[in-house]
């Protein structure tokens, strides 16, 4: 079965857009879609009637949209803790209607107070709806690992934040819009809200069954000592915690740009409202688009590779948006939609937006997918509650920091510049902290970019739990090419030699390959080797060895070793997956000119053809070192699928 063609459970989902098609994730998707449309509809009718419409002497019109910012986001500071316990400990469909039948209640709170021109009943109604959307994010992304696959997480995860971020478009405009209409604007948007939650309630009475991970657990209800317990909680697993960071930094990143596209649009781009309001089209669908193709990139499976490629987008985009804005052509009076248009300088201006945003889905998607995939189940909704949490701190951060740097005397197109050098720096770190991310994106560039890379039998690389894979070894950058195949990092066991070859050494080193050499050259390296062999398959990971004992010279496949039995002893029923690279031999980095690699740079040409098979697991007890040979060979020998 071919990774090209076919997965398992394709025939069932041929695309992400399939899943609208079913139960288990149509209902949530339009569940959520319609709260996040709601939230938005009603921030920001709330924010344009207190700015034009109502004269407060108790509330600033320049004020509105911080007070109704801190207001909602207030809540997931405080409320995230403990709506990951709930989360844990209940049913999370029974929870999502419950707290869409609560969204019904703030609405009919709202409308009364737009109806009667309420504010402090409406600024109530801001704070109670960032709570209910506090309730329902830690539900939200534990829910969709309970319902979807591996290989389905990417494509759920990217049609969620696509559907978020049309939500939040469409939000916006239908809040502008209603508000808008003369005399009766208010009612109308009582009236749209009110409709939107109870539309909500609906769909979420068809999200099936989700059981409680955790349903023994107590809560605590101190927000302040669960809160820190959650971080500690997520610290446990390092990798999942920088991840929690790295979305957390894509917030601050992106609050900086949504907070200031209106005072862009006036001071720097001279346009009028609707310009400010095509900067938010233009950045949405950019994420939008972004989001839907981590899956088709990603090829189904949670690729983290990826991450690296959208935070150079990012910064490379953010950027040039700096130098397209210092090109702008004067203006004498404020642009219409229509004018602004009519110029091109301010086309680039757009395409470093869109694809500025397109690159933020490509960094975010998989993060989510990663941490949803890689946090324990029974304290998965915790781990989200505190992912939560760090957003909440580094988006209140973001907006402290953007204006004491513009209040110091940065413009806004050096402030978005500056955050595009900075978030080099971040990722830099990320990358270097969590070297998974790094690693996956080099295997992800050479699998795509290098060669044409043909994946055959994935699913019998198991998804979880300790395995060893047992390949042949035909090139120098064989390892990488095992990386970009499994879903799971491999740790894999290298003769000691390849330590010292530039880059690869080092890429090798930043992977936690295990040193090998032979036994009558260092003892001490070969017998540290199968120790830390076996500490890597206690902890539940993926072990790869080439049992050759080195890279053929001659393109055949040499007898396997021993060593693979010294690994696998006393574990009968550990897996054992026979693995076979074909078509490499030949190739730059195979040894094919007298003994020699990487000589012939295109001796093959552009896009080499290679390929990996995997074959069905072997149980230990099963295995010999002749019979993996004999297996490996068959694989090599088997006509493409």
């Amino acid at each position: 079965m071919s990774h090209d063609l076919q997965d398992p459970g394709s025939a069932g989902h041929p695309s992400q857009f399939a899943l609208l098609g079913q139960r288990r994730f149509a209902p949530f998707f339009w569940t959520q879609f319609l709260g996040a449309a709601n939230d938005n509809l009603f921030k920001f009718a709330l924010t344009v009637m207190l700015t034009y419409q109502l004269q407060l002497s108790w509330l600033q019109p320049a004020q509105a949209g911080l007070v109704i910012g801190a207001l909602f986001i207030l809540p997931f500071v405080l409320f995230s803790a403990t709506s990951g316990q709930l989360a844990d400990k209940h049913d999370k469909a029974a929870l999502m209607r419950l707290i869409k039948s609560l969204e019904i209640v703030i609405m009919a709170l709202a409308a009364w107070g737009f109806w009667t021109t309420q504010v402090p009943a409406l600024l109530a109604c801001v704070f109670l709806m960032g709570l209910h959307s506090t309730l329902f994010g830690p539900v939200k992304y534990a829910y969709l690992p309970q319902q979807l696959n591996e290989r389905e997480l990417t494509g759920g995860n990217g049609m969620v934040e696509m559907g978020t971020f049309v939500a939040i478009l469409l939000g916006n405009v239908a809040g502008g819009l209603l508000i808008a209409t003369p005399e009766v604007g208010a009612r109308h948007v009582a009236l749209g809200g009110l409709l939107l939650a109870l539309a909500g309630r609906a769909t979420a009475q068809a999200i099936p069954a989700s059981p409680a991970t955790d349903p023994e657990l107590r809560i605590n209800w101190n927000p302040v000592s669960e809160t820190w317990r959650n971080l500690k909680l997520a610290h446990g697993q390092l990798a999942v915690f920088r991840s929690l960071l790295g979305i957390s930094w894509m917030w601050f990143f992106g609050a900086v740009f949504l907070s200031n596209f209106p005072a862009f649009a006036k001071e720097v781009l001279q346009g009028n409202e609707q310009v400010a309001s095509l900067l938010l089209v233009v950045f949405s669908v950019g994420i939008g688009i972004g989001s839907l193709l981590c899956e088709m990139l990603s090829k189904r499976h949670v690729e983290v590779g990826l991450v690296p490629l959208g935070a150079i987008g990012m910064s490379v985009f953010a950027i040039d948006l700096y130098f397209a804005s210092r090109a702008l052509p004067p203006a004498s009076q404020a642009l219409s939609l229509g004018a602004f248009l009519a110029q091109a300088a301010h086309w680039r201006v757009l395409a470093d937006l869109a694809l500025l945003a397109l690159f933020a889905g490509l960094y975010s998607v998989p993060m989510y997918a990663l941490i949803q995939l890689r946090a324990q189940p029974t304290h998965r909704a915790r781990i989200i509650a505190a992912n939560n949490i760090l957003n909440a701190l580094f988006m209140i951060a973001s907006s402290l920091l953007a204006g004491v740097l513009l209040g110091a005397g940065l413009s806004i197109p050096q402030l978005f510049g500056l955050l595009g050098l900075a978030n080099a720096v971040v990722a830099a770190y990320i990358f270097l902290v969590v070297p998974e991310y790094l690693l996956r994106f080099v295997a992800f560039i050479a699998s795509r970019c290098i060669y044409r890379f043909r994946l055959s039998g994935e699913q019998h690389i198991p998804a979880q739990g300790a395995a060893v894979l047992v390949c042949n070894h035909v090139s120098f950058v064989d390892a990488v090419l095992l990386m970009a195949a499994s879903p799971r990092p491999i740790r894999f066991i290298m003769d000691h030699r390849i330590f010292r070859i530039p880059v690869l050494g080092w890429l090798f080193r930043l992977a936690k390959a295990i040193p090998i050499a032979p036994q009558k050259q260092d003892p001490a390296t070969y017998e540290a080797a199968f120790a830390r062999a076996r500490e890597v398959l206690d902890e539940g990971e993926l072990l790869c060895i080439f049992p050759e004992g080195g890279i053929t010279r001659d393109g055949q496949l040499q007898p396997f070793r021993g060593g693979v039995m010294k690994i696998i002893e006393d574990r009968p029923e550990l897996p054992v997956v026979p693995l076979a690279l074909t078509n490499l031999w030949g190739s730059f980095f195979s040894r094919v000119e007298q003994g020699q690699a990487m000589v012939r740079p295109f001796r093959r040409g552009i896009f080499s053809r290679v390929g990996l098979v995997a074959g069905t697991p072997l149980i230990a007890a099963e295995v010999s070192p002749e019979g993996l040979q004999q297996r490996v060979g068959q694989l090599l020998a088997a006509p493409p699928a």
